[in-house]
């Protein structure tokens, strides 16, 4: 199993602040987490100052604050760490490419607001998903999209499997939660619950019945919140 190594400094600033809620820390907090995973001052106060110059950060009466795109990044983790699936009456979710012409650029943003979005792509310009999350489609607004709720002819279990690495998910995921048992360490524990994050915005947030038996996400939404549990206690002491 890989040794994940320590965060950098201004990794460790902008992972605690994307997992916490409200989403700011006053220096005296970013000071006491530096050294908590022990990063030296003069460390920090660079991090800190080339996150802000980044718009990584934004400095709101004398607190950290995240910038607006880390804003957009932290409400789709938190989608995926809250977990946003909802009863499921079967249907899909689906999205047609129906514009050509378009630059190249184009494509590829429209291609990763879709992965944002939990789609996957069933053939060229043809994307879909169970309509089973509680977020609204915000991709059916763009124009050169077509959208349409839709239920496949044949078994969607194997549908899903076949749109998404269900499997490697599992094990991936198997792994990190072994890693979160038995990292005691904070900052390499930190390391650890960054890559549960990145690994949970990953998760498609399929319905139950369409998962494989041994599905991990609940498991690592529970590590990751006891591991948050652990950071706030943190703060406060």
């Amino acid at each position: 199993m890989e040794v994940l190594k320590p965060l950098p400094a201004r990794s460790v600033v902008l992972s605690l602040l994307l997992g916490s809620h409200p989403d700011r820390m006053s220096p005296a907090q970013v000071t006491r987490a530096g050294e908590h995973f022990g990063i030296p001052a003069p460390t920090l106060r660079v991090a800190l100052t080339r996150a802000v110059a980044a718009g990584d950060l934004r400095r709101v009466d004398g607190d950290y604050v995240l910038g607006e795109r880390l804003v957009a990044r932290q409400r789709h983790q938190d989608e995926a760490v809250e977990d946003a699936a909802t009863a499921w009456d079967g249907t899909w979710e689906m999205a047609v490419i129906v514009v050509t012409g378009r630059s190249g650029s184009d494509r590829a943003a429209l291609r990763d607001g879709l992965t944002a979005a939990r789609l996957a792509e069933l053939r060229e310009g043809v994307w879909t998903r169970p309509a089973n999350l509680r977020r609204a489609p915000t991709y059916a607004e763009d124009s050169v999209l077509t959208t349409f709720r839709s239920r496949p002819d044949g078994d969607p279990a194997a549908l899903a499997a076949d749109l998404w690495d269900l499997r490697g998910w599992v094990r991936e995921g198997e792994q990190l939660l072994r890693q979160v048992e038995d990292t005691t360490e904070p900052a390499p524990r930190l390391a650890v619950a960054a890559h549960v994050v990145r690994h949970l915005t990953r998760d498609p947030l399929l319905p139950r019945k369409l998962l494989p038996a041994d599905w991990p996400g609940a498991d690592l939404r529970a590590a990751y919140a006891t591991y948050q549990a652990e950071l706030r206690e943190m703060a406060i002491t």
